[in-house]
């Protein structure tokens, strides 16, 4: 399918002089004239049928709807750049781009890469997230971690590990008040996430606790934003295990029925069929399946 792209010049200049807030700044680091800049504006805005900028004394000011553009037009340009300076005949940077869930790269992943930039010290590892609301892929990446395998026509798949769940709450919150047995969490506030629905339900239920409702319950959006609000004492979560194994480790949440595990979701790791797969690439790889491997 043809690509129906706006002039790509015009968006050049475009980018920069949104990101410059002034024609004449762009003009300077562009190294055209003021007039030069004001035609490709214009033409970007004849192509796509819409104002971009308004005049507010004698500067002219990026609309809210051009600002937004601007932001995707950079993204897009940075995407560009990083693929040139990746797959151009001088490149020679080990980078690996890693896309994976908000709550896996911060409890899980990040934790870790210390571990590998001792073992790779010229290896750089750019983690960028996606929450579970946002569609399966966007952006570049060279490796993928998702709670579900994907399409298996385009992807190499490989599971990580399975997590279980289990009930979590701050040490200083147990420390007070400690429920005995499964129906004590009549009296707690429970927290739970938008993202997540039925962790409390399928939990309670294998404690034979199916009918309990607490006095009390709070629902946040994302589960990195329940984890925070356990982490502060706020009530009781849902916890996954081992992917908040760093979190037990140091203290931050503690397993309140560490008896009572059900089963979770599988952590994959996928990996593009047509991409290119460069050494350093498959040795992040193989030590990211032997930290899985070995995390309890």
């Amino acid at each position: 399918m043809p690509h129906h792209l706006p002039p790509l010049n015009a968006l050049r200049v475009f980018e920069v002089t949104a990101r410059a807030g002034s024609f004449t700044e762009a003009a300077k680091e562009l190294n055209l004239t003021h007039g030069a800049v004001s035609r490709q504006i214009q033409r970007l805005e004849a192509a796509l049928g819409q104002t971009l900028f308004r005049k507010e004394g004698q500067r002219m000011v990026a609309t809210v709807h051009a600002k937004a553009f601007a932001r995707e037009i950079s993204a897009a340009f940075d995407h560009i750049g990083d693929a040139a300076r990746r797959y151009g005949r001088a490149a020679t940077s080990k980078v690996i781009r890693i896309n994976a869930p908000a709550t896996f790269a911060m409890r899980w992943l990040i934790p870790r890469l210390a571990a590998f930039r001792e073992r790779q010290p010229g290896t750089e590892v750019r983690v960028s997230t996606a929450l579970s609301s946002d569609p399966m892929f966007q952006g570049g990446f060279d490796l993928s971690i998702r709670r579900a395998p994907g399409d298996q026509t385009q992807f190499e798949v490989m599971p990580l590990f399975a997590e279980t769940s289990t009930v979590i709450a701050s040490p200083t919150l147990l420390a007070k008040n400690r429920p005995r047995r499964p129906a004590d969490l009549l009296k707690t506030v429970l927290l739970s996430t938008e993202t997540r629905p039925g962790d409390w339900e399928a939990w309670l239920a294998a404690a034979g606790c199916g009918d309990l409702r607490p006095l009390q319950q709070l629902r946040f959006d994302h589960f990195f934003v329940t984890l925070q609000a356990v982490v502060d004492g706020m009530g009781m979560g849902i916890g996954t295990f081992p992917t908040l194994s760093s979190d037990e480790r140091l203290g931050r949440i503690a397993r309140v029925f560490p008896e009572l595990e059900i089963p979770g979701g599988t952590y994959f790791a996928l990996l593009p069929l047509d991409s290119d797969k460069p050494k350093h690439l498959l040795e992040f790889l193989k030590w990211l399946l032997e930290c899985a491997a070995q995390d309890p």
